[in-house]
């Protein structure tokens, strides 16, 4: 029944233009219900899989103080101040188990989908609208983005409203009637920033909507004025990112543009998804490609078109960030997701470019749903986020751990993959332990994590004295295990106990 509601054949002005809005309660409403279902998508199961590094990132900024957040926002990561902000908010009333500190971007997704669900009901029925809608809910980025503790989702989020608002911009005639669209445009911008630093490409997007819509032409000293106004307000980020730019560089040294990353990794997930949606995404160009053609012939402007967002939304900003990842460490997948609802709003007009063949139509949206269910599922397997095993390495602790026993951990690789986040972001189930190796615990610290002792180091201060018991929790890659610091512990006197294996860790016991 879903499946033939979302494929009825539709009128030539829902493939065309914009002469057709569904009426705003009515539009409201649905865009509502997809935000509410999306969001429920996106949470479901969200608390399986471990924290992982960027997502320690932002748990250990957010539960510091205020004060050490702002001190140490000037020295690191200060592109995700505000959400680090926001997030220590939320955690101050709701906590910062893995559910509650991915609840934020959840609801950010629904957000994200509702304004999808908007967008398109101003260029077609309502119908088409929910579609695209849904496919926004189930996007493998966004659903992605939905449960990690990063400000992705609010990133994908804003830029939706954005291009609400360009939409407006687009449908509206009289300049009169743009003046508060533009200061709302500033102001989304501003805050898109803000959050993500590459919204600001979107500016570069919003002016091609302007030069590719006739009456809006008139009005783009508006935009020039507009996005000035946002960048000046977000001219501190700015400012911070340029003196922090090194904190980035090592993206440089890794192959993360080529055709997998961009084509599949980037928005959708996995092959099967990704030839689909690219297959959808092509009907809807060539599709309106073929309207250009044909008007142009005409001698009839096409007026304003929902491609024109979409297309400058998806293409632009991304296109952007993969030139320029040579020279300035720009890229990473997950850099794109706020360019994510593009996709499916150009997957939804594909769907209803082919609605005529109502089979056809049904069976793309049921090879869509049933590709994405895979990705989703994986997604909240427990190892989901980057192998990380944290939480069999707090349930180990927990339980095998008695009162008055130490614990070290493995600090030869990187601070993203160190297993001592994950006493950091659950001390709880360390209670039992007490960490002798730490030396400046992730809240007294000038970067996002806290920085320990070497294993001699931590002798000489007496830091072993009276410990018969020590954990060791070092990292693993699932093929071997680092070995950090364990000769230094059997010079002490210690012997091993004890060996473990978890997924990407090994836990040892030593006694003396």
């Amino acid at each position: 029944m879903v499946l033939m509601a979302l494929t009825a054949p539709v009128r030539i002005a829902d493939t065309v233009s914009a002469r057709q809005f569904t009426g705003s309660a009515s539009l409201g409403r649905a865009a509502a219900a997809v935000g509410v279902l999306a969001a429920l998508i996106s949470l479901a199961g969200s608390w399986i899989p471990s924290l992982w590094g960027d997502e320690a990132a932002s748990v250990l900024s957010a539960t510091r103080p205020v004060g050490s957040l702002l001190a140490m926002l000037t020295h690191v990561d200060a592109v995700h101040g505000a959400y680090y902000l926001g997030l220590h908010a939320w955690t101050d009333v709701f906590g910062s188990s893995p559910f509650s500190v991915r609840l934020p971007s959840a609801i950010a997704i629904g957000v994200c989908a509702a304004a999808v669900t908007w967008l398109c009901g101003r260029f077609g029925s309502r119908r088409f609208a929910i579609l695209a809608g849904v496919f926004a809910a189930i996007l493998p980025r966004l659903t992605y983005a939905g449960e990690e503790a990063r400000a992705y989702a609010f990133d994908a989020a804003i830029t939706a409203v954005l291009c609400v608002i360009l939409a407006e911009l687009m449908l509206r005639r009289e300049p009169r009637s743009t003046r508060m669209l533009w200061m709302a445009y500033a102001a989304t911008l501003a805050i898109g920033i803000y959050a993500f630093l590459y919204v600001s490409l979107m500016i570069l997007a919003a002016g091609v909507v302007v030069l590719c819509t006739p009456h809006l032409r008139q009005e783009w000293r508006r935009w020039v004025v507009s996005s000035a106004a946002a960048g000046a307000i977000a001219a501190p980020v700015f400012v911070l990112a340029f003196i922090e730019r090194s904190q980035i560089a090592f993206l440089a040294h890794r192959n993360v543009v080529n055709p997998d990353a961009v084509l599949v990794k980037m928005w959708f997930g996995d092959t099967p998804f990704a030839v689909l949606a690219w297959a959808l995404v092509a009907v809807a160009v060539g599709g309106f490609a073929m309207d250009a053609v044909r008007s142009r012939r005409a001698g009839v402007a096409m007026g304003a078109r929902l491609e024109v967002i979409a297309l400058a939304w998806l293409v632009i900003p991304v296109a952007i960030l993969l030139v320029a990842s040579p020279f300035v460490a720009g890229y990473t997948a997950r850099y794109g997701t706020f360019a994510a609802p593009a996709a499916a709003v150009l997957m939804a007009i594909g769907v209803r470019r082919i609605a005529r063949m109502r089979w056809l139509a049904a069976v793309a949206i049921a090879a869509v749903l049933a590709s994405a269910a895979p990705i989703w599922v994986d997604q909240r397997q427990p190892y989901a986020k980057n192998q990380s095993d944290w939480n069999e390495i707090a349930a180990t602790i927990h339980s095998r751990a008695v009162m008055g026993d130490g614990i070290v951990f493995d600090e030869a690789v990187r601070p993203s993959r160190r297993p001592h986040l994950a006493l950091d972001t659950n001390p709880a189930a360390f209670a039992a332990v007490r960490d002798v190796a730490l030396e400046t615990p992730f809240a007294a610290s000038d970067t996002w994590h806290g920085v320990a002792f070497t294993i001699p180091e931590a002798a000489r201060l007496g830091r072993f004295d009276g410990v018969r018991r020590l954990w060791v929790v070092e990292y693993s890659t699932g093929v071997a295990a680092d070995t950090s610091g364990l000769s230094d512990l059997e010079a002490l006197g210690y012997h091993r106990a004890d060996r473990i294996e978890l997924h990407r860790s090994v836990v040892y016991l030593y006694t003396r």
